[in-house]
């Protein structure tokens, strides 16, 4: 017997199954429950009153036609797991790959995906990070618009295909943290609100309505939540999961979500004996999120800093448009690097206001996953230009090794390790015609606003948008690009062999400046950078002994000093 459950307290519900409407019954907390024999494949859905066709679950594990079709039954029990001997993979100490699956191959989908997961190992990386797979409209998003929270996306590989990844990155050694999203619904499809109160009285946030986390009613959506997170954890294997935007969980509870969702993690992670990761992203700078309960936080494990992402960027780089006005200086780099956040209750001239909270010295590094890429930082620009359509080859690697050699957890967005000539563009494939009409216009309209043309910015409704954006492996041949994948591999390889480099502690960590250089103190190891179109002679303030990797040939030890080609970055191991 299958026992069919769904939450609708102001609403009669029938159960729709094998072609019969069938009559629930009702509790007191407004569940509607039938047991009914239907095995695992068996298609169903929701009858509800004010509805003109049958709906599918808000739990629904399956959605095999689409996030309009009816829902299937899945057992998860019936997966036949490898991973029995996986113990998991700690954020602490680790590097992150974020990929998207329908752009990381040609297919698009996680058995593809499993056809690459050894050149992540060769990499070096610990941590595969899958933007969101839940189910949404259409066959190709990037997932931010996801409806059927509890179904993998069925384009992808469906619940099984999702299942077959986590086991084969573990069997190569790989975590896996998934993207997830619980501050709106997408804008198709969207049916669970139909059924009770999901959504919030407070209004919309920049995406749709706000889940109702702490109106009435809002318990069971709170649950609802939970139960998912816990889901993906448990019966998917997931190590990890990186909670979209979580400054727009408008939650005014005594108890917010992310600290219920911190205690209930906590607690499945010491039963499954396995560490389990919270990753929130926040534009709040607040780092009660990463505080342990005990101290007063939140308690998660890490939050993503765009701080350091802007730091780095504006600096490499030179733009200074929108929110990099206030970074791009040197001193801004020292700030990051010593203190994690540049905004730490300073003024904002993007926001017009004082932005963020100091960052304790007790705070290890590690909490706070930082890049140089990453799908929005690439696909939030008009035209998806990543990074090496930016700079210069000398500059990429001293960006590289800047980020390697940081006190945080660093994460790279898939193809950087190569610097990947394709771009990630923004890209949607919603079937109707106004919802498409409605994405196209607003992302002109809201690039016209910056003074990009119109006629610059990719139609994310056309199909080439999509494939443009499509991971090309075979410039792995190419000697440019191979250059780029053998320093990240030597990066990555030296963070684990010296301790110094992935030390977490920011109070250890001390950063000096002068035109156009900078060095930074790990512990025993030095790191040297010049971002000069022109060579440089650096300070280290120490007797270096050894190179231990350059981005460029001819560095050239001195006393206490290198001299750094045009471009280029060295870590050496010194003596203080």
């Amino acid at each position: 017997m299958t026992l069919f459950e769904v939450w609708a307290p102001e609403k009669t519900v029938r159960l729709l199954v094998a072609g019969e409407e069938r009559a629930m019954e009702r509790d007191d907390s407004g569940w509607w429950r039938l047991s009914v024999e239907a095995p695992p494949g068996t298609d169903y859905a929701y009858v509800l009153p004010d509805s003109s066709s049958p709906l599918p679950d808000p739990r629904s594990p399956w959605q095999p036609d689409g996030v309009h079709g009816p829902s299937r039954v899945y057992d998860h029990s019936l997966f036949a797991w490898t991973d029995q001997g996986w113990t998991g993979k700690q954020l602490p100490g680790s590097v992150i790959y974020e990929l998207h699956i329908g752009t990381f191959t040609p297919e698009g989908t996680f058995d593809a995906a499993i056809s690459r997961l050894d050149h992540l190992v060769d990499l070096g990386v610990d941590l595969v990070e899958l933007l969101p797979v839940n189910a949404f409209n259409g066959a190709h998003n990037w997932g931010y618009d996801g409806v059927c929270w509890y179904a993998p996306h069925e384009p992808y590989g469906g619940p099984d295909g999702l299942k077959r990844f986590v086991d084969a990155a573990h069997a190569r050694g790989l975590g896996v943290v998934l993207d997830v999203v619980y501050n709106h619904f997408g804008p198709s499809g969207a049916y669970a609100p139909m059924f009770a109160p999901y959504l919030s009285k407070h209004g919309a946030n920049p995406w749709g309505d706000s889940i109702n986390l702490d109106g009435p009613l809002s318990d069971e959506v709170r649950h609802y939540i939970a139960d998912n997170v816990l889901m993906w954890l448990r019966d998917y294997h997931v190590d990890g999961l990186r909670l979209d935007a979580v400054h727009a969980l408008v939650d005014h509870s005594a108890v917010n979500l992310l600290e219920q969702l911190a205690v209930e993690v906590e607690s499945l992670s010491a039963h499954l004996g396995r560490p389990l990761s919270l990753i929130a992203e926040s534009d709040l700078n607040d780092p009660r999120l990463i505080t342990p309960r005990e101290a007063g936080g939140f308690g998660l494990q890490a939050q993503w800093d765009d701080d350091v992402h802007h730091a780095l960027h504006a600096l490499l780089t030179g733009e200074r448009q929108g929110y990099y006005g206030d970074f791009g200086s040197l001193d801004c780099l020292r700030t990051v690097l010593e203190g994690a956040f540049f905004h730490a209750g300073t003024w904002s001239s993007f926001r017009q206001r004082t932005h963020g909270r100091p960052v304790s010295g007790k705070t290890p590094g590690h909490r706070f996953v930082a890049f140089l890429q990453n799908h929005d930082q690439i696909g939030n620009r008009a035209t998806g230009d990543r990074l090496s359509a930016l700079l210069s080859p000398g500059l990429l690697k001293v960006g590289a090794a800047l980020l390697l050699t940081a006190p945080f957890t660093p994460m790279l967005f898939m193809g950087e390790e190569w610097a990947a000539s394709s771009p990630w563009q923004f890209f949607t494939s919603h079937p109707e015609p106004e919802l498409a009409e409605a994405v196209r216009t607003g992302r002109r309209r809201e690039f016209a606003s910056h003074g990009w043309a119109a006629s610059d910015v990719p139609d994310p409704q056309e199909p080439a948008t999509f494939q443009r954006s499509k991971l090309d492996w075979d410039e792995l041949g190419k000697p440019e690009h191979a250059e780029i994948l053998s320093l990240y591999r030597e990066l990555i390889a030296l963070r684990r062999q010296y301790a110094d480099l992935s030390d977490p502690w920011l109070s250890k960590v001390e950063v000096w400046h002068g035109d156009q250089h900078v060095v930074i103190r790990r512990g025993g190891c030095v790191v040297a950078a010049n971002l000069a179109p022109v060579a440089q002679t650096v300070s280290l303030r120490s007797v270096p002994s050894k190179v231990l990797l350059a981005t460029s040939p001819g560095v050239v030890l001195q006393r206490d000093r290198v001299e750094l080609p045009a471009e280029s970055a060295v870590v050496v191991a010194a003596r203080f």
